[in-house]
Protein backbone atom coordinates (compact mmCIF):
# COMPACT_ATOMS: atom_id res chain seq x y z
CA UNK A 1 0.00 0.00 0.00
CA UNK A 2 1.26 3.46 -0.80
CA UNK A 3 2.43 5.14 2.41
CA UNK A 4 0.70 8.34 3.44
CA UNK A 5 2.01 11.38 5.19
CA UNK A 6 1.80 11.11 8.94
CA UNK A 7 -1.77 11.90 9.95
CA UNK A 8 -0.80 13.82 13.06
CA UNK A 9 -1.41 17.44 13.82
CA UNK A 10 1.65 19.20 12.37
CA UNK A 11 1.74 21.53 15.36
CA UNK A 12 1.87 18.57 17.70
CA UNK A 13 5.43 17.71 16.57
CA UNK A 14 4.53 14.10 15.84
CA UNK A 15 2.64 13.58 19.07
CA UNK A 16 -0.62 11.66 19.05
CA UNK A 17 -2.83 14.59 19.96
CA UNK A 18 -5.08 14.57 16.94
CA UNK A 19 -6.25 12.08 14.31
CA UNK A 20 -8.14 12.89 11.13
CA UNK A 21 -11.27 11.32 9.63
CA UNK A 22 -10.36 9.24 6.60
CA UNK A 23 -12.78 11.13 4.33
CA UNK A 24 -11.09 14.43 5.21
CA UNK A 25 -7.67 13.40 3.89
CA UNK A 26 -8.41 14.97 0.52
CA UNK A 27 -8.78 18.30 2.34
CA UNK A 28 -5.63 17.70 4.38
CA UNK A 29 -3.23 16.44 1.73
CA UNK A 30 -4.90 16.95 -1.63
CA UNK A 31 -4.58 14.32 -4.36
CA UNK A 32 -2.12 12.27 -2.30
CA UNK A 33 -4.48 12.22 0.65
CA UNK A 34 -7.41 11.19 -1.53
CA UNK A 35 -5.45 8.36 -3.12
CA UNK A 36 -4.24 7.29 0.31
CA UNK A 37 -7.75 7.11 1.76
CA UNK A 38 -8.82 4.78 -1.06
CA UNK A 39 -5.76 2.59 -0.46
CA UNK A 40 -6.47 2.47 3.27
CA UNK A 41 -10.04 1.30 2.66
CA UNK A 42 -8.91 -1.27 0.11
CA UNK A 43 -6.52 -2.72 2.69
CA UNK A 44 -9.27 -2.78 5.30
CA UNK A 45 -11.54 -4.56 2.84
CA UNK A 46 -8.79 -7.11 2.21
CA UNK A 47 -8.25 -7.58 5.95
CA UNK A 48 -11.94 -8.26 6.57
CA UNK A 49 -12.05 -10.59 3.57
CA UNK A 50 -9.32 -12.66 5.19
CA UNK A 51 -6.56 -11.56 2.83
CA UNK A 52 -3.25 -11.99 4.65
CA UNK A 53 -1.58 -9.42 2.34
CA UNK A 54 -3.34 -6.56 4.13
CA UNK A 55 -0.82 -4.13 5.63
CA UNK A 56 -3.25 -2.65 8.14
CA UNK A 57 -3.45 -2.96 11.92
CA UNK A 58 -6.66 -1.95 13.68
CA UNK A 59 -7.25 -0.57 17.12
CA UNK A 60 -10.54 0.27 18.81
CA UNK A 61 -11.18 3.85 19.92
CA UNK A 62 -12.28 3.83 23.56
CA UNK A 63 -14.29 6.75 24.88
CA UNK A 64 -12.04 7.32 27.89
CA UNK A 65 -11.16 10.55 29.68
CA UNK A 66 -8.85 12.11 30.37
CA UNK A 67 -5.91 11.14 28.19
CA UNK A 68 -3.11 9.98 30.45
CA UNK A 69 0.61 9.47 29.89
CA UNK A 70 2.94 7.33 31.96
CA UNK A 71 6.57 6.34 31.71
CA UNK A 72 10.15 7.29 32.33
CA UNK A 73 11.54 10.79 31.84
CA UNK A 74 14.83 10.31 29.94
CA UNK A 75 16.19 13.45 31.58
CA UNK A 76 16.42 11.91 35.06
CA UNK A 77 15.19 8.33 34.76
CA UNK A 78 12.23 9.01 37.05
CA UNK A 79 8.72 7.62 36.61
CA UNK A 80 5.91 10.09 35.93
CA UNK A 81 2.26 10.40 35.00
CA UNK A 82 0.92 13.39 33.12
CA UNK A 83 -1.83 14.89 30.99
CA UNK A 84 -1.17 16.25 27.48
CA UNK A 85 1.05 18.93 29.01
CA UNK A 86 3.79 16.27 29.01
CA UNK A 87 4.89 17.64 25.62
CA UNK A 88 4.83 21.34 26.50
CA UNK A 89 8.05 23.30 26.00
CA UNK A 90 8.36 23.03 29.74
CA UNK A 91 6.78 19.60 30.41
CA UNK A 92 4.35 19.36 33.31
CA UNK A 93 5.02 15.97 34.88
CA UNK A 94 3.87 14.41 38.12
CA UNK A 95 6.77 12.51 39.69
CA UNK A 96 5.27 12.26 43.14
CA UNK A 97 1.91 12.43 44.89
CA UNK A 98 2.99 15.84 46.19
CA UNK A 99 3.37 17.09 42.59
CA UNK A 100 -0.21 16.02 41.89
CA UNK A 101 -1.68 17.61 45.01
CA UNK A 102 0.18 20.90 44.51
CA UNK A 103 -0.78 21.50 40.87
CA UNK A 104 -3.43 24.27 40.83
CA UNK A 105 -4.23 23.56 37.14
CA UNK A 106 -5.25 19.95 37.76
CA UNK A 107 -8.97 19.83 38.70
CA UNK A 108 -9.63 18.57 42.22
CA UNK A 109 -11.85 15.83 40.79
CA UNK A 110 -8.89 14.39 38.86
CA UNK A 111 -6.29 14.48 41.64
CA UNK A 112 -7.42 11.24 43.36
CA UNK A 113 -7.42 9.49 39.96
CA UNK A 114 -3.90 10.65 39.12
CA UNK A 115 -2.65 9.64 42.55
CA UNK A 116 -3.97 6.11 41.98
CA UNK A 117 -2.47 6.15 38.48
CA UNK A 118 0.92 7.23 39.77
CA UNK A 119 0.97 4.61 42.51
CA UNK A 120 -0.23 1.67 40.41
CA UNK A 121 1.28 2.43 36.98
CA UNK A 122 4.72 2.79 38.57
CA UNK A 123 4.55 -0.94 39.35
CA UNK A 124 4.04 -1.98 35.70
CA UNK A 125 7.66 -1.69 34.62
CA UNK A 126 7.03 0.82 31.80
CA UNK A 127 10.40 1.58 30.18
CA UNK A 128 9.35 4.16 27.57
CA UNK A 129 6.28 6.42 27.54
CA UNK A 130 2.74 5.16 26.96
CA UNK A 131 -0.40 7.15 26.21
CA UNK A 132 -3.81 5.83 27.06
CA UNK A 133 -7.38 6.66 27.96
CA UNK A 134 -8.33 6.53 31.63
CA UNK A 135 -11.45 4.39 31.86
CA UNK A 136 -12.24 4.21 35.57
CA UNK A 137 -11.04 4.14 39.13
CA UNK A 138 -12.79 1.88 41.61
CA UNK A 139 -15.02 4.72 42.85
CA UNK A 140 -16.48 5.07 39.32
CA UNK A 141 -17.81 1.50 39.11
CA UNK A 142 -21.57 1.12 39.38
CA UNK A 143 -24.11 -1.68 39.21
CA UNK A 144 -26.95 -1.30 36.71
CA UNK A 145 -29.72 -3.53 35.41
CA UNK A 146 -29.59 -3.71 31.59
CA UNK A 147 -31.96 -5.93 29.62
CA UNK A 148 -32.84 -7.88 32.74
CA UNK A 149 -29.23 -8.64 33.70
CA UNK A 150 -27.10 -6.96 36.34
CA UNK A 151 -23.97 -5.30 34.90
CA UNK A 152 -20.92 -3.55 36.29
CA UNK A 153 -20.75 -0.22 34.47
CA UNK A 154 -18.39 2.73 34.11
CA UNK A 155 -18.82 5.93 32.13
CA UNK A 156 -15.66 7.99 31.64
CA UNK A 157 -17.19 10.25 28.99
CA UNK A 158 -20.25 9.73 26.73
CA UNK A 159 -20.33 5.95 26.30
CA UNK A 160 -21.31 3.66 29.16
CA UNK A 161 -19.29 0.43 29.25
CA UNK A 162 -21.10 -2.55 30.74
CA UNK A 163 -19.84 -6.00 31.77
CA UNK A 164 -22.26 -8.76 32.85
CA UNK A 165 -21.74 -9.49 36.53
CA UNK A 166 -20.44 -12.91 37.48
CA UNK A 167 -18.13 -13.16 34.45
CA UNK A 168 -14.30 -13.44 34.68
CA UNK A 169 -13.94 -9.95 33.14
CA UNK A 170 -16.32 -8.55 35.75
CA UNK A 171 -14.19 -10.07 38.52
CA UNK A 172 -11.01 -8.49 37.11
CA UNK A 173 -12.59 -5.06 36.78
CA UNK A 174 -14.04 -5.14 40.30
CA UNK A 175 -10.67 -6.18 41.67
CA UNK A 176 -8.88 -3.28 39.96
CA UNK A 177 -8.30 0.15 41.46
CA UNK A 178 -7.89 1.71 38.03
CA UNK A 179 -8.65 0.89 34.39
CA UNK A 180 -6.75 2.15 31.34
CA UNK A 181 -6.54 1.42 27.62
CA UNK A 182 -3.05 2.07 26.22
CA UNK A 183 -2.93 2.96 22.53
CA UNK A 184 0.29 4.84 21.71
CA UNK A 185 3.98 4.34 22.46
CA UNK A 186 6.58 7.14 22.53
CA UNK A 187 10.34 6.85 22.24
CA UNK A 188 13.19 9.33 22.06
CA UNK A 189 16.20 10.74 23.89
CA UNK A 190 14.14 13.49 25.50
CA UNK A 191 10.44 14.23 25.95
CA UNK A 192 10.38 17.07 23.38
CA UNK A 193 12.08 14.80 20.82
CA UNK A 194 9.79 11.81 21.33
CA UNK A 195 7.89 10.43 18.37
CA UNK A 196 4.59 8.60 18.48
CA UNK A 197 4.14 5.03 17.34
CA UNK A 198 0.52 3.92 17.14
CA UNK A 199 -0.16 0.84 19.17
CA UNK A 200 1.09 -0.29 22.56
CA UNK A 201 2.66 -3.65 23.34
CA UNK A 202 1.67 -4.37 26.94
CA UNK A 203 2.63 -8.04 26.97
CA UNK A 204 5.92 -7.33 28.72
CA UNK A 205 4.41 -5.12 31.40
CA UNK A 206 4.26 -6.57 34.90
CA UNK A 207 0.94 -7.98 36.03
CA UNK A 208 -0.80 -5.89 38.67
CA UNK A 209 -4.19 -7.01 39.95
CA UNK A 210 -4.92 -3.38 40.81
CA UNK A 211 -4.70 -2.34 37.15
CA UNK A 212 -7.15 -3.49 34.48
CA UNK A 213 -5.64 -2.61 31.13
CA UNK A 214 -6.04 -3.26 27.44
CA UNK A 215 -3.92 -2.35 24.42
CA UNK A 216 -6.92 -1.45 22.18
CA UNK A 217 -5.89 -3.96 19.49
CA UNK A 218 -8.87 -5.05 17.42
CA UNK A 219 -9.38 -8.79 17.72
CA UNK A 220 -12.06 -10.87 16.04
CA UNK A 221 -11.72 -14.19 17.82
CA UNK A 222 -15.34 -15.06 16.97
CA UNK A 223 -14.90 -14.73 13.22
CA UNK A 224 -18.12 -12.69 12.98
CA UNK A 225 -16.43 -9.66 11.39
CA UNK A 226 -15.37 -11.38 8.19
CA UNK A 227 -16.79 -10.20 4.87
CA UNK A 228 -18.67 -12.66 2.71
CA UNK A 229 -17.84 -12.73 -1.00
CA UNK A 230 -20.98 -10.65 -1.67
CA UNK A 231 -20.05 -8.05 0.96
CA UNK A 232 -16.51 -7.83 -0.39
CA UNK A 233 -17.89 -7.24 -3.88
CA UNK A 234 -20.24 -4.52 -2.55
CA UNK A 235 -17.40 -2.61 -0.87
CA UNK A 236 -15.28 -3.01 -3.99
CA UNK A 237 -18.07 -1.52 -6.12
CA UNK A 238 -18.40 1.48 -3.80
CA UNK A 239 -14.63 2.04 -3.84
CA UNK A 240 -14.72 1.82 -7.63
CA UNK A 241 -17.32 4.60 -7.68
CA UNK A 242 -15.14 6.65 -5.34
CA UNK A 243 -12.25 6.06 -7.74
CA UNK A 244 -14.32 7.35 -10.66
CA UNK A 245 -15.20 10.48 -8.66
CA UNK A 246 -11.52 10.87 -7.80
CA UNK A 247 -10.63 10.87 -11.51
CA UNK A 248 -12.84 13.94 -12.06
CA UNK A 249 -10.87 16.06 -9.58
CA UNK A 250 -8.38 18.40 -11.23
CA UNK A 251 -5.11 18.29 -9.29
CA UNK A 252 -4.09 21.92 -9.95
CA UNK A 253 -7.58 23.20 -9.17
CA UNK A 254 -7.55 21.23 -5.90
CA UNK A 255 -4.17 22.70 -4.95
CA UNK A 256 -5.54 26.16 -5.63
CA UNK A 257 -8.61 25.44 -3.51
CA UNK A 258 -6.53 24.17 -0.59
CA UNK A 259 -4.45 27.37 -0.73
CA UNK A 260 -7.75 29.27 -0.60
CA UNK A 261 -8.71 27.24 2.46
CA UNK A 262 -5.37 27.96 4.11
CA UNK A 263 -6.31 31.66 4.06
CA UNK A 264 -9.11 31.06 6.57
CA UNK A 265 -7.19 31.52 9.80
CA UNK A 266 -7.82 33.09 13.19
CA UNK A 267 -11.37 34.37 13.56
CA UNK A 268 -12.20 33.28 10.02
CA UNK A 269 -11.35 29.61 10.54
CA UNK A 270 -15.10 28.97 10.69
CA UNK A 271 -15.37 29.73 6.96
CA UNK A 272 -13.42 26.61 6.05
CA UNK A 273 -14.97 23.70 4.17
CA UNK A 274 -14.25 21.36 7.10
CA UNK A 275 -16.34 23.57 9.39
CA UNK A 276 -19.12 23.61 6.80
CA UNK A 277 -19.10 19.80 6.60
CA UNK A 278 -19.08 19.53 10.40
CA UNK A 279 -22.13 21.80 10.54
CA UNK A 280 -23.95 19.31 8.30
CA UNK A 281 -22.88 16.42 10.52
CA UNK A 282 -24.17 18.19 13.63
CA UNK A 283 -27.61 18.53 12.03
CA UNK A 284 -27.55 14.83 11.03
CA UNK A 285 -27.44 15.80 7.34
CA UNK A 286 -25.80 13.31 5.01
CA UNK A 287 -23.35 14.88 2.57
CA UNK A 288 -24.70 15.33 -0.97
CA UNK A 289 -23.23 16.81 -4.12
CA UNK A 290 -25.87 19.54 -3.97
CA UNK A 291 -24.36 20.81 -0.69
CA UNK A 292 -21.49 22.24 -2.73
CA UNK A 293 -23.83 25.09 -3.69
CA UNK A 294 -24.36 25.92 0.00
CA UNK A 295 -20.71 26.51 0.79
CA UNK A 296 -20.74 30.07 -0.62
CA UNK A 297 -23.58 31.02 1.76
CA UNK A 298 -21.61 29.48 4.63
CA UNK A 299 -18.57 31.63 3.82
CA UNK A 300 -20.74 34.74 3.53
CA UNK A 301 -22.40 34.06 6.88
CA UNK A 302 -19.06 33.71 8.66
CA UNK A 303 -17.73 36.94 7.15
CA UNK A 304 -20.92 38.85 7.99
CA UNK A 305 -20.70 37.76 11.64
CA UNK A 306 -17.14 39.05 11.92
CA UNK A 307 -17.91 42.28 10.04
CA UNK A 308 -20.79 42.99 12.44
CA UNK A 309 -18.36 42.85 15.37
CA UNK A 310 -16.05 45.53 13.94
CA UNK A 311 -16.32 49.08 15.27
CA UNK A 312 -14.78 51.26 12.55
CA UNK A 313 -15.96 51.77 9.00
CA UNK A 314 -12.40 51.36 7.75
CA UNK A 315 -12.03 47.87 9.25
CA UNK A 316 -15.52 46.89 8.07
CA UNK A 317 -14.70 48.02 4.53
CA UNK A 318 -11.42 46.07 4.51
CA UNK A 319 -13.07 42.83 5.66
CA UNK A 320 -15.99 43.34 3.27
CA UNK A 321 -13.52 43.53 0.38
CA UNK A 322 -11.97 40.25 1.54
CA UNK A 323 -15.45 38.76 1.75
CA UNK A 324 -16.28 39.68 -1.83
CA UNK A 325 -13.02 38.14 -3.02
CA UNK A 326 -13.70 34.96 -0.99
CA UNK A 327 -17.25 34.68 -2.38
CA UNK A 328 -16.01 35.04 -5.95
CA UNK A 329 -13.53 32.23 -5.37
CA UNK A 330 -16.28 30.09 -3.79
CA UNK A 331 -18.21 30.48 -7.05
CA UNK A 332 -15.13 29.51 -9.07
CA UNK A 333 -14.68 26.33 -7.04
CA UNK A 334 -18.32 25.23 -7.14
CA UNK A 335 -17.83 22.44 -9.70
CA UNK A 336 -14.65 21.25 -7.99
CA UNK A 337 -16.51 21.07 -4.66
CA UNK A 338 -19.22 18.96 -6.25
CA UNK A 339 -16.56 16.49 -7.42
CA UNK A 340 -14.87 16.51 -4.01
CA UNK A 341 -18.20 15.81 -2.32
CA UNK A 342 -18.91 12.94 -4.73
CA UNK A 343 -15.56 11.46 -3.78
CA UNK A 344 -16.09 11.96 -0.05
CA UNK A 345 -19.59 10.42 -0.28
CA UNK A 346 -18.03 7.26 -1.72
CA UNK A 347 -15.35 7.15 0.98
CA UNK A 348 -17.96 7.65 3.73
CA UNK A 349 -20.17 4.90 2.28
CA UNK A 350 -17.30 2.40 2.05
CA UNK A 351 -16.13 3.38 5.53
CA UNK A 352 -19.66 2.83 6.86
CA UNK A 353 -19.79 -0.67 5.41
CA UNK A 354 -16.45 -1.53 7.00
CA UNK A 355 -17.27 0.05 10.38
CA UNK A 356 -20.62 -1.75 10.46
CA UNK A 357 -18.77 -5.06 10.09
CA UNK A 358 -16.17 -4.14 12.70
CA UNK A 359 -18.96 -3.28 15.14
CA UNK A 360 -20.04 -6.94 15.14
CA UNK A 361 -17.24 -7.63 17.62
CA UNK A 362 -17.30 -6.02 21.07
CA UNK A 363 -15.38 -7.26 24.11
CA UNK A 364 -17.43 -5.02 26.41
CA UNK A 365 -21.01 -3.81 25.94
CA UNK A 366 -21.39 -0.17 24.91
CA UNK A 367 -24.44 1.95 25.70
CA UNK A 368 -25.52 5.54 26.02
CA UNK A 369 -27.46 6.74 29.02
CA UNK A 370 -30.75 8.48 28.19
CA UNK A 371 -33.68 9.78 30.21
CA UNK A 372 -35.45 6.53 29.29
CA UNK A 373 -32.64 4.24 30.40
CA UNK A 374 -29.79 2.60 28.49
CA UNK A 375 -29.64 2.49 24.71
CA UNK A 376 -27.27 0.23 22.79
CA UNK A 377 -24.62 2.08 20.81
CA UNK A 378 -21.50 1.12 18.89
CA UNK A 379 -17.92 1.73 20.01
CA UNK A 380 -16.63 5.26 19.42
CA UNK A 381 -14.77 4.07 16.33
CA UNK A 382 -11.50 2.59 15.14
CA UNK A 383 -8.00 3.63 14.18
CA UNK A 384 -6.46 2.10 11.05
CA UNK A 385 -2.66 1.98 11.12
CA UNK A 386 -0.42 1.42 8.10
CA UNK A 387 2.18 -1.12 9.23
CA UNK A 388 4.58 0.09 6.52
CA UNK A 389 4.56 3.83 7.13
CA UNK A 390 3.12 3.96 10.63
CA UNK A 391 0.47 6.45 9.51
CA UNK A 392 -3.05 6.35 10.91
CA UNK A 393 -6.59 7.60 10.34
CA UNK A 394 -9.75 7.25 12.37
CA UNK A 395 -12.91 5.54 11.20
CA UNK A 396 -15.88 6.95 13.06
CA UNK A 397 -19.58 6.99 12.27
CA UNK A 398 -19.76 10.78 12.55
CA UNK A 399 -23.55 10.87 12.47
CA UNK A 400 -23.93 8.46 15.38
CA UNK A 401 -21.10 10.07 17.32
CA UNK A 402 -22.62 13.54 16.83
CA UNK A 403 -26.10 12.30 17.79
CA UNK A 404 -24.76 10.68 20.96
CA UNK A 405 -22.92 13.86 21.90
CA UNK A 406 -26.14 15.84 21.67
CA UNK A 407 -28.56 13.35 23.24
CA UNK A 408 -26.67 11.15 25.70
CA UNK A 409 -26.39 12.00 29.37
CA UNK A 410 -22.66 12.60 29.83
CA UNK A 411 -20.63 11.54 32.85
CA UNK A 412 -20.39 15.18 34.04
CA UNK A 413 -24.14 15.81 33.53
CA UNK A 414 -25.26 13.27 36.11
Amino acid sequence: MQSLRTFLNEDAQGKNLHLEHIEDEILNFGIGGARGSINFLRSLRDMLAGNARSSINMTVKWDGAPAIFAGIDPADGKFFVAKKSVFNKTPLLYKSQADINSDPKLPQSLKPKFIVAFKEFSKLGITNVLQGDLMFTSADLESDMIDGQRHTTFQPNTIVYAVPQGTPLDAKIKQAKIGVVWHTTYSGKSLPEMRASFGANIKNLRKNRNVWMDDATYQDESGTATFTATETASVTAVLSDAGKAFSTINSNKLKSFLNYQAGFTGKMIGASLKTYINSLVRTQTSLKRSHAAGYKAHVEEKYDKEIAKLKTEKSKKALTEKKEEALKLADDYKELLGNIFEFMIGIVKAKGMIVSKLDKVKSIGTFIRTSNGFKVTNPEGYVAIDRVGGNAVKLVDRMEFSFNNFTAIKAWDR
